[in-house]
């Protein structure tokens, strides 16, 4: 267990052992670990003093299914508070089998200069000089990376987004194509990677220097259960292959939850057009398709490849929120157009949601009309020229909300909420107010209480608690290094126990059956005293004030989960 740490400022690298302290922690656990110990919570997000953290999950690197998820930890420029901004790829699994826990980025290099952190086989590591890379996209960077250092490399790298520093720049992932196509995405971590002058992280997936499992037969056994159930859960064992994350845009749509033309409607006209149905069917038409095995270790395979008319690849993968934010936030319902525009992001290094939701922002004032693919696909461009109106569309929905002095802002803390509107699922709204992160469906997702008819979406009473116990589960996950779709298969009983197992295998110390809640909790109260220091108060934990007046059709609802409950959500 080894902690490689990266001084920008002095050009430096040092390795370390792991503290006794950050035992049995990974991932989201332990991003916040360290930036509670080393990073201060007032400082320039953008500045030397601010840290990001590249961490892969507990059980990353083990064959263990679907823990190839890195954690990227820092101050966000986009939300002023902690930030986790979780990729998948491979580039979780390639640092894992070198036994690296953490890469600390700290310090920052001098204005022009660019590097690229390359770590080896053997996990030495070095900072090379990317001048050629500067203002590089992401597919022509990956292409000159395997140039020169082969192809068996995972790689995390920003495009020109991230070299501009605007907040909704992503940290782009190579998946086992090769492709820049996964993303830490949230919080503009894309920014910060750029502010300290590193162009891309380049790690060597053939190590074979993992940290030993302590108890290797009760490991395998446990791995082999969860698997299991994984397997015989329909949602991962069949719907995803099948049709992906935008297989449940039918049914989201249906309850009326569907935020369209910026959230001003709860469903959309023309949904099918882009359902994960239709997408299904195009992708398999030509020579495309489901059922795409996008990160390593994963047994679900809910990733795509979108190819266009001619055959020729687009993007990959296509997934439900980018559907969302590109197709029904924005009236445009067309998927090719949606594909381009999720090609656009992944390569220019943007966030889709943030990106998606600025457009419509800018839309909704009338700065474009809804449903025009081709601006859209303009504005995308005017963030990669870093013109001054792409800079403005580059910060995100808040900044274009105040350029063109519009009222119909959905965001938290500067980041967009996602494809669930709270007004129709109230419990997502609970979450996109007191995450610790801003908006944030993956902090505590709850649609599938919804589903399965354990909680009425449209009234208030439990949505709290639904909330509660969501992010405690999702904060455990990203500190394992889980992918957010396997935890579904906890609902099993068989596969919690069997998870446990396996930690207490790895770490060679048995864990109580509480254990991944106690993870969670750990993982969150570490978080909301970065929050507190850093000036987060209650007063931010709040939706827009348009969600508490305007009515969404078809229910005519409003959020209306009381702020005294927003305010003890997250104390346990």
């Amino acid at each position: 267990m080894k902690i490689i740490r990266v001084d920008m400022s002095k050009k430096s690298i040092c390795v370390e052992d792991v503290p006794k302290d950050y035992f049995g922690l990974g991932g989201r656990a332990l991003t916040a670990a360290i930036m509670n110990k080393e990073v201060p919570p007032m400082c320039n997000p953008l500045g030397p003093e601010n840290k990001i953290i590249f961490a892969p999950g507990l059980l990353s690197g083990t064959n263990f299914v679907n823990t190839s998820r890195i954690s990227v930890g820092t101050k966000s420029p986009l939300t002023g508070t902690i930030k986790e901004s979780n990729g998948g790829g491979t580039i979780a699994a390639a640092l894992g089998h070198l036994g690296i826990t953490a890469v600390v980025l700290e310090g920052k290099s001098a204005p022009g200069e660019m590097f690229i952190l390359g770590i080896d086989e053997k996990g030495e590591a070095s900072l090379i000089k990317a001048d050629e890379y500067k203002g590089m996209r992401t597919y022509k960077m990956m292409e000159k990376l395997i140039d020169s250092f082969g192809s068996k490399i995972s790689v995390m790298c920003i495009g020109p987004a991230g070299e501009y520093l605007m907040k909704s720049a992503s940290i782009q992932t190579s998946d086992v194509d090769n492709r820049p196509c996964r993303a830490a995405a949230r919080g503009g971590v894309g920014a910060v990677m750029g502010a300290k002058g590193l162009k891309a992280l380049v790690v060597d997936r053939r190590g074979k220097s993992a940290d030993a499992i302590a108890d290797p037969e009760a490991f395998k056994e446990a791995a082999k259960t969860f698997a299991l159930k994984l397997k015989e859960n329909p949602f991962t064992g069949q719907m995803l292959g099948n049709f992906g994350t935008a297989g449940i845009l039918g049914a989201i749509n249906a309850m009326g939850a569907f935020p369209s033309y910026n959230a001003t409607k709860g469903v959309l006209a023309g949904w099918e057009n882009i359902s994960g149905e239709t997408l299904s069917k195009v992708m398999k038409e030509r020579g495309g398709g489901p059922g795409h095995m996008g990160c390593a270790q994963c047994a679900i395979h809910c990733s795509n490849i979108f190819n266009d008319s001619k055959g020729k690849y687009v993007t990959s993968s296509l997934e439900y929120e980018t559907i969302w934010a590109l197709g029904g936030m924005t009236g445009i319902k067309d998927l090719d157009t949606i594909a381009r525009l999720d090609f656009l992001c992944d390569d220019i290094g943007l966030d889709t949601m943030n990106t998606g939701v600025a457009i419509a922002v800018a839309m909704d004032a009338g700065y474009k009309k809804f449903g025009d693919g081709q601006a859209a696909i303009d504005m995308i461009e005017e963030i990669a020229k870093g013109s001054e109106i792409g800079k403005v569309f580059g910060d995100g929905p808040e900044a274009v909300g105040r350029h063109f002095k519009h009222h119909r802002i959905p965001a938290v803390k500067g980041q967009s909420v996602a494809a669930y509107d709270p007004r129709a699922m109230q419990g997502m709204g609970v979450t996109y107010a007191t995450s610790t992160m801003g908006a944030d469906h993956t902090a505590g997702n709850v649609f599938g209480l919804y589903m399965a008819k354990k909680l009425d979406p449209l009234k208030p009473e439990g949505q709290a608690a639904a909330s509660r116990n969501s992010q405690i589960a999702m904060a455990a996950m990203d500190s394992i290094g889980m992918c957010i779709l396997a935890a579904v298969a906890l609902a099993a009983p068989e596969a919690g126990v069997a998870l446990v197992q396996a930690i207490s295998a790895k770490i060679g110390k048995q864990l109580e059956g509480n254990a991944i809640a106690e993870l969670g909790m750990r993982t969150i109260r570490m978080e909301r005293e970065f929050n507190k220091k850093a000036g987060i108060t209650s007063k931010d934990n709040r939706l827009p004030e348009f969600y508490y007046k305007e009515a969404l059709s078809p229910h005519n609802t409003v959020f209306e989960v009381k702020d005294e409950e927003l305010d003890t959500t997250l104390d346990f």
